[in-house]
């Protein structure tokens, strides 16, 4: 019972100690975002703001459109949004649901391609994209969302759907449904959690993206939240109040879907990895 006692609160330390590694990064971000800019970096360090500069955060939006980086990043993220859920989500079905010559195959090959690194497609997608004429525009940055959306989220999809029992495929079957309707009334019903889970990872991923969007626009009218905070950041200098202000402010909307969402996000995790 002792050794039980010990063994439990060590785990409670070790969770409390990696906790405090991911939270204190973030309230030094919250702190600086309301500090002077002559004391964020003052030794020792204070964590408390002597006095709070809330005006920080007006100066910051407003020092840069942040109006208009906020729309084009709002019009990828939802766009990459619509196009990831529908597209892995279908060939989730497809790879789990359907029975046809070659499934387990391709299905291993796609997956091979989650070793490639990302640097290697870098040249060829960029000269592909400006053969096209859609350099400098949105089209790049949303359309591989409608090609799949992404050979992980497929993975999640399908490790989820292979839990659901085929006998309610079959009971469809005989009452004369066809394939999209299981999809509908079956399959996208039951999947509510992993589904949410798809969309918080994409747009985690799209809101946080700066690698695509620095690749692909050039016009200042195009560039997203990620783009307008490198800007705060010159070559000699840099204004960390405002850049932290402005960083806080990006931060807000992931920790509330997150928040909105972690309890679905937990469930589908779990449950995404129960067959294969």
């Amino acid at each position: 019972m002792r050794i039980s006692k010990l063994r439990l609160g060590a785990g409670y330390t070790a969770l409390i100690i990696i906790s405090g590694m991911f939270i204190i990064p973030f309230l030094w971000l919250i702190r600086s975002s309301l500090m002077d800019l002559s004391q964020i970096f003052t030794m020792p360090p204070e964590w408390i703001p002597r006095p709070f500069h809330w005006d920080n955060f007006q100066r910051a939006l407003t020092f840069l459109p942040f109006d208009t980086f906020f729309r084009n990043t709002t019009i990828i993220v939802f766009s990459v949004l619509i196009g990831t859920v529908l597209t892995s989500s279908i060939a989730a079905f497809g790879f789990s649901r359907i029975e046809w010559r070659g499934r387990d195959t391709v299905f291993a090959i796609l997956m091979t391609s989650m070793m490639l690194p990302a640097a290697v497609t870098i040249i060829p997608s960029f000269l592909g994209w400006q053969k096209l004429g859609f350099y400098d525009s949105f089209y790049p940055l949303i359309v591989p969302a409608y090609f799949g959306g992404g050979i992980f989220n497929i993975f999640l999809l399908r490790q989820f759907y292979l839990t659901i029992p085929l006998d309610f495929d079959e009971a469809a079957y005989v009452d004369g449904a066809t394939y999209f309707q299981i999809y509908m009334r079956i399959i996208l019903p039951l999947s509510r959690s992993a589904i949410i889970v798809v969309a918080l990872f994409s747009f985690l991923a799209s809101w946080n993206d700066f690698m695509g969007p620095l690749i692909y626009l050039k016009s200042d009218n195009l560039f997203t939240l990620a783009l307008g905070l490198q800007m705060f950041q010159g070559t000699y200098t840099a204004q960390w109040d405002l850049l932290m202000a402005a960083s806080a402010a990006v931060v807000l909307p992931c920790v509330i879907v997150f928040l909105l969402g972690q309890r679905y996000f937990l469930e589908g995790i779990t449950l995404s990895g129960l067959k294969g």
